[in-house]
């Protein structure tokens, strides 16, 4: 059989596998393996064999023990490494790339099994909206902890780019919109640097003879996000958003190469001031993953810096492509360059990579992500205990733990847990809580069950704590007021009354304090006559409604025309903003997060105004509504109000709806606010509150 009947056969095979079987949008399974089959053959470059290989790995994984023994030896060891990555769970790798990379080196000898693996990651990430949204956040965060690594090791700097930013957009979905539209709204300024950069260099690479082609590379959202977070600055603060490629067409001869990359340095570094503390040489010593090109930084004619890269055709082939891609090059053959491309790949698996800090993926900081023993996956707070894993698997598990294993080893219930631990929760039917497990969880699912039992015990005791003291009373022959209870419990710092008639119950309080109290009132009673009784009066909060919003806005080139904020984001004074000509109303300002925003830049780019805000907000006031999470706690919403109050905002509405499952109450505040550093203040410090879980700008 020629290759084309092997691919053919395996497909039949993988079809009658799978049968019926639908994916969760309704469609036919079989278009899973078919999409990351032209993702191997298409955007990678491997051969049929590898194409092969994806099928049969599908018949095998539905029906174990399908034979597929008229098949070509090597594809039958890729299928058998496939099987056996598939039986890897996150949690044998404890979410390090390194130890998956370890797994898969230990499950298969052929280093294509690891890129046809994760093809088929990116076929998944790429229909992720298909999938339950609880399987979804597995999937995130395998891709962004495990496999944008690995694909970054391996050289597939595309399928990377790609992970990176349907991770970002799911992860992260208002500054993946934040970033994407500025991009879009830069576009025309990074073609006409290009243009102005090549103008004086244009003649002289002509008359040298060489032949190339200039392309702008423009940094992913996800990268550009990164910068901002490590860097500590603004979009306009990444001065490196884009590089200009030099790609110079020659004969694959690494001699001629290495001399026109050089050549071509030389004339750009003539032209431009160079920074050569970021020249960054890979031809004369490429990277592991067989990497080549020159990287330098120059500063134009206007001050601004700008990133150019040079390489030949085959080095951006290479680098674009997974370096399987080449094979078309005329005289080359393509089972070498293929063999010499999974030799990298093969080095890349079998030694650690150290990656700079930009590189490396950025898991959630608020987040920790362990395992059940079964190997499902749980997110939880940064910080969460044993305790608050017990509660997370179940109540009753939780009111019952009495430590856990945690990868193998018995840890205490207030053991902190950290990404990637295996946890076994450990319980005894006789374990209550007590109070001091308050302080050793940080969710409120955990703390307010542990309430609720405490309050359960309080209660009982506190019911046998009345029934003695009444039968005390009836013997005495004494009476105890509501009112006289209620300064008794004062005097002797009682919070409840529950309180007080457990600790009766408990003997933490002698019955005879009690009956010289209720003599002492008597006598008293007898002086004074009866207490005064004051009724508590009813406080009414008025929030003045404010005047109108004023907006401010010095747009270039459109004057004379009536400037209105749009209702779909609200802007504020300070925020990143465009302008979007409309037909009637004049100019809507939006955010560069606005939802609307790509649609808008998309279908009408002719209608996009840069605008700017004037230096001061003036005295105009901008509305914009908050979203806070809370826990179900005395006192939480007085604090938002005491700390919103303090600062220069008005409260034009404040809604509060109670989640009673989850312990927590949703509120919604609209306030007025002069700009957004004001707003980044509120957010700030309502966010810091003890019993805020998340506050957010809608």
């Amino acid at each position: 059989m020629d290759m084309e009947e092997i691919v053919a056969k395996a497909r039949a095979l993988a079809l009658a596998s799978l049968g019926d079987l639908q994916r969760s949008d309704g469609t036919p399974f079989i278009g899973h393996p078919d999409s990351v089959a032209r993702i191997v053959e298409d955007e990678i470059g491997l051969p049929a064999s590898c194409v092969a290989a994806v099928y049969l790995h599908e018949a095998c994984r539905m029906k174990p023990g399908t034979d597929i023994s008229d098949f070509p030896q090597d594809v039958r060891t890729m299928v058998d490494g496939l099987n056996k990555i598939a039986t890897i769970r996150p949690r044998d790798t404890r979410l390090e790339a390194e130890n998956y990379k370890r797994l898969i080196v230990q499950y298969s000898t052929d280093p294509r099994v690891t890129v046809l693996k994760i093809a088929d990651r990116l076929e998944v990430m790429r229909n992720l909206a298909i999938f339950p949204k609880s399987s979804r956040e597995q999937k995130i965060l395998e891709t962004l902890m495990l496999y944008i690594p690995l694909a970054h090791q391996l050289g597939l700097y595309n399928i990377k780019s790609e992970l990176e930013n349907i991770y970002f957009r799911y992860a992260d979905p208002e500054q993946y919109r934040a970033i994407t539209n500025k991009l879009k709204v830069t576009e025309r300024d990074r073609e006409r640097l290009m243009a102005e950069f090549i103008e004086p260099l244009g003649q002289r690479l002509s008359d040298e003879g060489i032949r190339y082609k200039l392309k702008v590379r423009t940094k992913t959202a996800y990268s550009i996000y990164r910068k901002m977070q490590v860097q500590k600055v603004p979009f306009e603060g990444v001065y490196d958003v884009f590089a200009i490629r030099f790609i110079i067409d020659c004969e694959p001869d690494p001699k001629i190469e290495k001399d026109l990359c050089w050549k071509v340095y030389s004339y750009v570094t003539e032209e431009y001031e160079p920074d050569t503390k970021r020249l960054r040489d890979w031809l004369t010593t490429p990277r592991p993953n067989g990497y080549e090109s020159l990287h330098i930084t120059v500063k134009n004619r206007q001050g601004a810096y700008l990133e150019v890269q040079i390489r030949t055709k085959r080095m951006d082939d290479e680098a674009e492509n997974g370096h399987a891609a080449h094979w078309a090059y005329k005289g080359i053959r393509h089972e070498e360059q293929l063999d010499r491309w999974l030799q990298s790949v093969r080095f890349a698996l079998e030694h650690p990579v150290e990656m700079a800090a930009e590189e490396l993926p950025a898991p959630p900081s608020k987040e920790i992500f362990v395992f059940t023993p079964s190997g499902e996956l749980r997110i939880l707070s940064a910080g969460a205990s044993v305790l608050d894993f017990a509660f997370n698997i179940h109540s009753g598990i939780g009111v019952r733990c009495t430590g856990a294993r945690v990868n193998g080893k018995a840890v205490p219930i207030k053991e902190k847990l950290h990404t990637g631990d295996v946890v076994e929760i450990l319980t005894g039917k006789n374990q209550r809580p007590n109070r001091d497990w308050l302080g050793w969880v940080v969710s409120s699912k955990a703390r307010n069950k542990i309430r609720q039992e405490l309050d359960a015990d309080e209660r009982k005791a506190a019911a046998d704590g009345r029934e003695l003291l009444q039968r005390r009373l009836r013997n005495w022959k004494l009476e105890l007021p509501d009112e006289w209870v209620t300064e008794y419990m004062k005097t002797h710092k009682f919070s409840s009354v529950i309180a007080l008639m457990a600790a009766i119950a408990r003997e933490e309080l002698d019955l005879a304090d009690i009956k010289a109290f209720i003599l002492h009132k008597q006598e008293e009673s007898a002086t004074h006559g009866q207490q005064e009784q004051t009724a508590a009066g009813t406080k009414v909060l008025h929030y003045d409604s404010g005047g109108d919003d004023i907006l401010v806005l010095n747009a270039k080139h459109v004057k004379g025309l009536d400037y209105k904020l749009s209702k779909c984001c609200n802007p504020v004074f300070g925020d990143d903003v465009f302008g979007f000509v409309t037909r009637t109303e004049g100019i809507k300002i939006h955010r560069m997060s606005c939802p609307n925003a790509a649609r808008l830049m998309e279908r009408y780019p002719y209608r996009i105004q840069k605008v700017v805000w004037q230096e001061t907000a003036g005295s105009g006031d901008f509305q914009c509504t908050l979203s806070i999470t809370a826990e179900q706690e005395q006192g939480v919403i007085a604090s938002i109000m005491d700390v919103i109050g303090q600062l220069k905002t008005s409260v034009r509405s404040f809604q509060v709806n109670d989640n009673p499952r989850g312990g927590t109450c949703d509120i919604s505040v609209r306030l007025l606010v002069p700009s957004n550093l004001e707003l980044d203040k509120v957010l700030s410090l309502v966010g810091a509150l003890r019993h805020v879980i998340r506050v957010r700008r809608v």
